[in-house]
Order: structure tokens, then C-alpha cells, then sequence
């Protein structure tokens, strides 16, 4: 191991046997501290050197060395916590030659406990007047170069940890993540729905259209699935008479990685008995509002070089008359299979063998010319009902009450009014076990279970999926998944 140390990372290794020489554990011990740099900045920030000066103001700080500036006698440090960083001050003959002696063995990246007084030097800044400083953690690896730091994308997302130190734009998405969630449980405990957790592994796959990840039970002897979805546990929830649900959870689905897709995501799946498509429409548009507000304090959020307005109301549009806009070609007008798939070749539209019927074709020419056309907030609705088993059909049958929620291009939500129909869902559910004989990986199975709670009798509901991940992105300015989820899915180096 010793020769493929970096010469940096050999001399702090050595430096550990003169901490010991100094009676100093290297990996520290426990530090209370009485404030965070934040919290001095809040308490002494605008006051004049001598007003500091008056108040005679002790702290202790605990944090990061970011910054080292040595002058013999005197020495500037810089510590960062969670909050952000403060200067400390060292002086000789004010911490003792001993702790001074222990001081010059500090490196950058190393943890340490300082103690003083509030002061503001002669440039104005507010600075701790060091009285006591504690070594807490030596670092054995050196910090980034200060200028350059951690640029490479893939480096970042694997050592994420050294990310959060040296760039403050991951910090900042970091910490914005958990309070944007937590908006977003505000906002719905406020309106009477109540958070769950259902089971990760599932005997049966269903909820959405996805590859699954299968893992082996070894006391049952039997596969499960990790969920791609919450939605089929949250709506027996519904039978059961809870009546307004939902569940932020990790969801996992076995398909391709890029700047908007990982295999292991989170989402908020929301179901209100006694609603449907409307209330859910009223719904996400609120949420988002509201989430936009509490974290970023707009509505009108930059994203790359455009301004998404959230405030406004939300486009509305049927899937149908969107691919006439653009394309000329009605679906509304009755056709044969055979006709739609001679339209489809005509424009470059390949058809997987399981996609024989009109209502696929129409998935793709959306997929194809209609999702990159919608940049503002826009609820496309009306998906055929091949794609839609978990959905109420519309008064025209070939439909469903279902719609997707699209910004820049994404899809930021999925919503129904639910298929509660017992029958219809066992038909629909045959349905999908048809396509997946013709190689539909994404087919749900026939979730015999679910069908029997629907038989009990579930209450019209509304129920929408909207992605946490995706959301933080816009929210935070984001543009790939990898930045907002702390510890994405990486290939190997």
C-alpha cells in the first residue's frame, strides 16, 4: 500500500505518530461547540470592532480547515461547517507553544475545534480570536487543487462526499432536496391526506410500465420484485377506507441511465377518494406552486436558458389533437390498425411486435413529435387505453381519464381517475399478460390480489405519481438526475 501513496498522502501518514508523541488521538474525540458560522454571522454580522469589542463574545466552532495562512507566530485559518465558513485567527502566545506546535501539523481537509472571542480584523471581516484550538480528525487525503477543485461529472457523483466540500453548488442542492420535500408533505398533510409506507419487495409486477429488478427470498423460495411503483398497495388502501393517501418512496426500474433516468428514483403517489382526473389536475398545479415558492421563492424558475412559469395555469391538451398540430394526422377519425402502422412507417415510427393496435401508434407519434414540444407546464391527457390498464376509460372508450404532466419536454407526473371496475380490471390486466407474451417487457403481471380488493369495492378515486427527483431539478436549476440524487447509479471505472 505504502508505495502507491501520492508523496502528500506518505507525509500525512507520518504526521499521525507525532500527534500520538503529543498526547493526541488523530481521529479525535467528542467537541461541543456553541455555534455554527452561520450562527455568528446572524448574531455579529454589521457590528463595528469596537462594539465586538464591548460584548467581549465567546464561541466554539467545529468544521473543515479550507484555508491556511501561516506567518510565523500568527496564522489565518479558514473553517467550514454545514452552514458555510468562518476565519479563525492563531496567535503564539495567546493558544500556548504547545497547541501551536500541534496546529503546524494541520493540513487542509483536516477537522478541528477552535474556541475565542468574536473580533473584526483591519479588512473588516468577522473573526475568531482563537483562545483554544482542538485537533478532531486528521485527513489522510488532500482536498482537490483550491482553483480547479472536483469539475469532472463522474468523479463527482462517486465521491460525492469530497463534492459536498469543495463545491457549494452541491451543498446547496443537497440541503434544498430535503426541505423540498418536506414542503411537499406540508402541503398535503395541510389538505388531509396522510403519508403510508407500503412493502419495496412485491410478489407481483405492476403499478407502471417498467423492467423490474428481481431478487430471490431465500426462506419463501420465490422471486420478488423491488417496486416500480406504490401505486396498487396505496390503492387498497382506498378500499380499506382511508379514503386520502399517499407515500414519498424509493422506486426501482431496470432500464437505461442518463441526465433524466436512474435506476433507483423517488416519487409521491397521491390518491383522494371520491376524486378524479380534475382534483388531480388542481392538485400537482398547487403543489408545484407552492414547493416552488417555499424553496426557490418564485414561481418563475430558470431552467438553462429558459424561464418555466409555474404561477400561470397550466396548458391543457388532448394527446390526439397535440399530434394534429404538429403532424397534420387526425386520430380522432375511426382507422384500422393497418392503417395507423402504414402512417407510422411513413414517418419513421418503428412498432414492436406487441404494438398492433391504433392506440400505440399513437403513444409513439406523442412520444416522437409531441412530448419535445411541450417547454411550460402542460397537462397532456386522453392516452389510448392499450397504454393506461390502471385507468377509467373516457365517454370515448378507445381513451382513458389519464394525464401527463410535461415541462421542457419531461414528464414530471402521471395521473388517473382510477379504474375501480373490478371486471374491467381483471379484462385489462389479460390484456397486458398478451402483450408480454409477444415481448412486452414492461407488461404488468395479472395481480389477482388487487382484483379481489377492488372487489370489495374501492370509492371513485383520483390518484397521480409525481417524481421527486425531476422536480428537485427544475426547483434547483439542475440539469441532469445525477446531481440531485446524493449517490447515483455509476459504471465501473
Amino acid at each position: 500500500m505504502a508505495d502507491e501513496l501520492t508523496e502528500q498522502e506518505a507525509v500525512r501518514r507520518e504526521k499521525l505518530a507525532k500527534y500520538e508523541e503529543l498526547g493526541v488521538d488523530p481521529f479525535g474525540q467528542k467537541f461541543v461547540r456553541s455555534d455554527t458560522s452561520e450562527s455568528i454571522k446572524t448574531k455579529f454580522l454589521g457590528k463595528t470592532a469596537e462594539e465586538l469589542e464591548a460584548l467581549q463574545a465567546y464561541v466554539s466552532v467545529a468544521g473543515r480547515l479550507i484555508a491556511i495562512r501561516r506567518m510565523g507566530k500568527a496564522s489565518f485559518v479558514v473553517i467550514q461547517d454545514k452552514f458555510g465558513t468562518i476565519q479563525c485567527y492563531l496567535k503564539k502566545d495567546v493558544v500556548g507553544e504547545e497547541t501551536y506546535k500541534l496546529f503546524d501539523l494541520a493540513d487542509l481537509g483536516d477537522i478541528v475545534g477552535a474556541y475565542g472571542r468574536i473580533m473584526l480584523t483591519h479588512t473588516g471581516e468577522l473573526t475568531i480570536r482563537v483562545e483554544k484550538y482542538t485537533h478532531l480528525t486528521k485527513a489522510l487525503r488532500p482536498l482537490p487543487e483550491k482553483f480547479h477543485g472536483l469539475v469532472d461529472p463522474e468523479e463527482r457523483a462517486r465521491r460525492r462526499y469530497v463534492d459536498l466540500i469543495v463545491n457549494d453548488d452541491a451543498r446547496r442542492i443537497a440541503l434544498a432536496r430535503p426541505k423540498i420535500i418536506r414542503s411537499i408533505q406540508n402541503f398535503l398533510d395541510t389538505n388531509g391526506f396522510v403519508e403510508f409506507e407500503t412493502s419495496v419487495l412485491q410478489p407481483t409486477l405492476g403499478g407502471a410500465a417498467a423492467r423490474p429488478f428481481v431478487t430471490h427470498h431465500n426462506t419463501l423460495d420465490r422471486d420478488f420484485y423491488l417496486r416500480i411503483a406504490t401505486e396498487l398497495p396505496l390503492k387498497r388502501l382506498l378500499v380499506g377506507g382511508l379514503e386520502r393517501v399517499y407515500e414519498i418512496g424509493r422506486l426501482f426500474r431496470n432500464e437505461g441511465m442518463d441526465t433524466r433516468h436512474n435506476p433507483e428514483f423517488t416519487t409521491v403517489e397521491i390518491y383522494q377518494a371520491f376524486g378524479d382526473i380534475e382534483d388531480m389536475q388542481h392538485l400537482c398545479e398547487n403543489l408545484i406552486r407552492t414547493a416552488a415558492i417555499q424553496a426557490a421563492g418564485t414561481t418563475q424558475l430558470p431552467w438553462g436558458d429558459k424561464i418555466i412559469d409555474v404561477g400561470a395555469p397550466f396548458k391543457k391538451i388532448h394527446m390526439v389533437d397535440l399530434i394534429k398540430e404538429i403532424t397534420g394526422i387526425d386520430f380522432w377519425k375511426p382507422m384500422s390498425f393497418e392503417e395507423a402502422a402504414a402512417l407510422a412507417a411513413q414517418h419513421d415510427i418503428h412498432l414492436e411486435a406487441h404494438e398492433n393496435s391504433v392506440g400505440y401508434v399513437i403513444n409513439e407519434f406523442f412520444e416522437k413529435y409531441g412530448e419535445q414540444t411541450c417547454i411550460q407546464p402542460t397537462f397532456v391527457f386522453g392516452h389510448p387505453i392499450e397504454i393506461s390498464p390502471l385507468a377509467k376509460k373516457s365517454k370515448d372508450p378507445r381513451f382513458t381519464e389519464r394525464f401527463e404532466l410535461f415541462i421542457s419536454g419531461s414528464e414530471y407526473a402521471n395521473a388517473f381517475t382510477e379504474l375501480n371496475n373490478p371486471i374491467d380490471q381483471r379484462e385489462r390486466f389479460n390484456e397486458q399478460l398478451k402483450a408480454k407474451a409477444l415481448g412486452d417487457d414492461e407488461a404488468s403481471e395479472m395481480d389477482t390480489d388487487f382484483v379481489e380488493a377492488l372487489e370489495y369495492g374501492m370509492p371513485p378515486a383520483g390518484g397521480i405519481g409525481i417524481g421527486i427527483d425531476r422536480l428537485i431539478m427544475l426547483l434547483t436549476n439542475t440539469p441532469s438526475i445525477r446531481e440531485v440524487i446524493l449517490f447515483p447509479c455509476m459504471r465501473d471505472r
